[in-house]
């Protein structure tokens, strides 16, 4: 056998579809796509970099962008092995709707997961509630974020649930206004009321000057007069003062001789 035939039949040899001849093609084709990817791949890393986009987020789209280069890869190569490329992509397609269908739950999770990490409703620290449950922020991954309460247990709550729950923000703002309601009796004159409210505002270094602690009559109920107390705060001091606050309001009520009421009814006996 002459060298010209054994390379004739060398050519001809082939695996189903695959032969020598589309075979060594198809390997040059893929370390082309390969050495693509890694330059594609430092490009999304640079791009990542230089973005805001929180950590979790950084790994997820830089894993998603990888699977998407690989799967394009192995296409194209197989395009190029005479493998039909249109079965292909539909039985990956088909493939794709079944594990999507069996991990619905987690893909919500996950699509609510990317929502809050590039909206930022919150950030760990921070103090929310979402739906029924608050919390401190602990950790926000893909799927879960971690809130600690106040009596220290932590409650893992799926993305999905808080993406499509109204979520309240107790940290996201420098000041809070404290809102306090008390109850007077008649009796008891309402300046007299007003000052000892203030008095007790006035108790407080931490207390802000501007806006100014507001003392004012809110309702007059059955057996007693309502007043509110609305005073601002920086927020890492708002339970504190609250807390403190209510204290110093009933030692100067005493000092000043207001009565603090409490639901009654007077009944009068009218002999005939």
């Amino acid at each position: 056998m002459d060298i010209n035939h054994y390379f004739s039949a060398l050519s001809n040899f082939s695996i189903g579809s695959i032969t020598l001849s589309n075979l060594l093609p198809a390997l040059l084709v893929l370390a082309v796509c390969l050495l693509a990817k890694r330059m594609l791949m430092k490009l999304v890393d640079r791009a990542i970099d230089a973005s805001r986009i929180d950590l979790s987020l950084r790994a997820f789209l830089r894993s998603a962008v990888n699977i998407g280069l690989l799967i394009l890869t192995a296409l194209i190569v197989a395009d190029k092995l005479g493998i039909p490329v249109t079965s292909l992509i539909a039985a990956l397609g088909v493939a794709g709707l079944a594990v999507s269908l069996a991990v619905q739950g987690t893909l919500s999770n996950i699509a609510g997961g990317i929502m809050l990490l590039l909206s930022k409703p919150f950030a760990v620290g921070d103090y929310i509630e979402a739906g029924e449950i608050g919390g401190t922020v602990r950790e926000i991954g893909l799927v879960y974020t971690k809130l600690a309460t106040i009596d220290n247990k932590l409650i893992s709550v799926p993305n999905g649930d808080i993406a499509a729950a109204k979520v309240v923000n107790y940290s996201a703002e420098p000041n809070r206004r404290i809102d306090l309601e008390f109850g007077a009796a008649y009796t008891s004159p309402v300046p007299a009321v007003k000052a000892a409210l203030l008095a007790a505002a006035a108790r407080f270094d931490a207390i802000l000057p501007e806006p100014a602690p507001f003392v004012n009559v809110l309702e007059y109920r059955d057996s007693q007069i309502a007043y509110t107390l609305r005073v601002w705060v920086r927020t890492p001091d708002y339970w504190d003062v609250r807390f403190a606050l209510l204290e110093a309001v009933g030692e100067e009520f005493a000092s000043h001789g207001v009565e603090m009421s409490y639901p009654h009814m007077n009944v009068h006996i009218v002999e005939p």
